[in-house]
This record gives structure tokens, sequence and C-alpha cells, in this order.
């Protein structure tokens, strides 16, 4: 079961249902530094909110060739720069810096210079030699407040953070054959325009200065939380009226750990029940949440396992708050 709508209507939705609104478990499955405006968010509209991580950051060794990529970009080898995350954009942005500054302490010979004073020169020299583009307003908050003149260069972002709001910008419109697009991001995230622009002969590169891994301590939340969950579920004796808990993913990669960890518990509670032990947990399965999702490929996969969700085509916390109340009505 699955549903979409537009920004506006999630949001007129969210108005006329937010009283009737049963009460709601809501998962918040997002890394650590990016799950707080959206768990504040929910919880001020009265959700019981449970941050349980799927992911966590970790940022990858620059290798020469993403030095090699990221000079190429500056001598203009490249019709634009599309930058897909906040991570991404700062760990770019450090490298982009510290080149010029390297740049600039070559082209100055009085030694006398100390290394605040070149730095302070770089970051005001630099000059984009290439569309900026940041998918969504968090990663170009990071490319607009990093004290550089904003006569240097303009931040643009597509209407909407998706494929189709990337394909719509005039400045990826017309790429064409021969052209080159350079990606800043994290390895294993979306592939954002990819099969399009290969299709059309434009030629990308990226570079991946983060991985996302699984956090060594997400079973065991989830093992606590859920235990908890059930006891409490028991006590109230609202189990008829309870609503499934809502699990909210960013990522297919997200969605695969929590995947993994849904199953190694439920099969855990089993084995219990097979030894004729008592289980600390009941067997609890995917199906036996709802779904907030962004995106086509991850509602896709969600989708194959006929699991109930709601797509949704950016994080803003009030987008998916209006999904959530659009999806309990």
């Amino acid at each position: 079961m699955s549903s979409t709508l537009n920004h506006a209507q999630l949001i007129a939705n969210s108005q006329s249902n937010n009283e009737s609104s049963p009460t709601q478990v809501v998962i918040n499955t997002r890394p650590v530094e990016r799950a707080a405006a959206l768990t504040d968010h929910l919880q001020a509209a009265g959700l019981t909110m449970v941050e349980i991580p799927m992911l966590t950051l970790q940022s990858r060794p620059t290798t020469e060739q993403d030095m090699t990529l990221m000079r190429h970009w500056l001598a203009g080898d490249y019709k634009a720069l599309v930058i897909v995350s906040p991570t991404a954009a700062a760990s770019g942005l450090a490298v982009w810096q510290a080149l010029e500054d390297e740049r600039q302490a070559q082209n100055h010979d009085n030694d006398n210079d100390n290394n605040n004073e070149r730095k302070d020169i770089a970051i005001n020299a630099l000059q984009a030699p290439s569309y900026l583009i940041a998918v969504g307003e968090a990663t170009a908050s990071v490319l607009n407040n990093a004290k550089i003149e904003a006569s240097n260069y303009q931040v643009l972002q597509p209407h909407i953070a998706n494929n189709e709001g990337m394909l719509a910008m005039p400045e990826i419109e017309h790429l064409q054959a021969g052209d080159k697009l350079l990606v800043w991001r994290g390895l294993g995230g979306r592939r954002l325009l990819v099969d399009t622009l290969l299709a059309r002969g434009v030629h990308i590169d990226s570079i991946a200065w983060y991985e996302r891994i699984m956090p060594v301590d997400a079973m065991a939340q989830y093992e606590q939380w859920l235990q908890g969950f059930v006891a409490r579920n028991d006590m109230q004796d609202t189990s008829a009226s309870q609503p499934k808990p809502i699990v909210v993913v960013s990522s297919g990669t997200a969605f695969e750990h929590w995947e993994s960890i849904v199953r190694a518990v439920a099969e855990k509670a089993l084995k219990q029940e097979t030894a004729r032990e008592t289980p600390a947990i009941l067997p609890y399965k995917l199906s036996d949440f709802s779904y907030v999702v962004l995106g086509e490929r991850l509602a896709n996969m969600v989708a194959e396992q006929q699991l109930s969700y709601w797509r949704v085509e950016d994080l803003a916390p009030e987008t998916i708050l209006a999904a959530i109340h659009a999806k309990a009505c």
C-alpha cells in the first residue's frame, strides 16, 4: 500500500488531521548528525519519537585520484558540480580551501605571511569554476555559511531535491554529449542523475568523501526499544488500537540495515520459542511497521516486500509530519 502527495497536499492534510490523529510511535533512523531537527519537530507535534540510527557517517581518506579530480574541476574541466549532502559539502569545501591555500602560498614569496593570513586570503579568493548545485537546503547552507564572499559564486538548488527536480534545472537539462559533471557524495549514496545523463553521453565523475556504515549498537538499541514497546502494550492492553510504529527511512542502505536487524531479532525470538524458552521479545516482522520513505528507488525497495509505506520527495520535517498525519487518516 502506497501513496504520494505533493508538499502542499501533505501540509493541508496535516493541518486538518493533526488533532484527530491517534497516539503514534515514530522511529527516526537518520544518522545522529541529521536526526535532531526531525525528532524535535515531530515531538513538538505530539508524536512519540524513538531514535535508532541505521547509519553512521565515517570519513574516507582523500586519495590522489580525488585530488586529481578536484584539480581538474578547479581548472574548469566540468560544467557543473553537484553536492548531495551537508557532509559532502563540508568535506569537499575543506579540500577546495586547502588547494586554494596551496595555490596562494605558491604565489606569495613573502615568508613573513603566517598561515592564518594565507588561509583568510584563500577563503576570500575562492571562486567556483562551474555551476554549484546543492541537493537540499542543509547542503546549500554549508556552502553559503562558509565565510566566502557571495559575489564569488552562487549556490543553486532544484525546486524539489530529487532526480526529477535536478533534471529540470537548466544547468543540468542543457548538458550534452561530451560535457562533464562532478559529484560530491558519500560512498553508496543516491546516484542522482547518473542513468539519464550517461544515456545522453555526459561524462560523470564522483568523489566519495565519506561512507555510511551500520552503527555498532543499532541492533541492541532496536532490541531494547522493542522489548519496552511490547511490554507497555501488554500492560496497557492497547494492542488493538495501537497503530503500527512508523519508520522514517531516507536511503536504501538504511533500509537494508533496518531489514537485517528486524529479521535477526525476529529469528532470535523464534529460536528461543523453538527451544521452549520464553522469548524476551516477540518476533516482530518488517510488516509490523509502516514506513515513510524518500524517493522512487527506496519506495520500490519497500514495495517489493509488500510493506505499507508513504513516499515523500524531500526530508523537510514538515513534509514528513504531514505524510504521517495523511497516512493516519
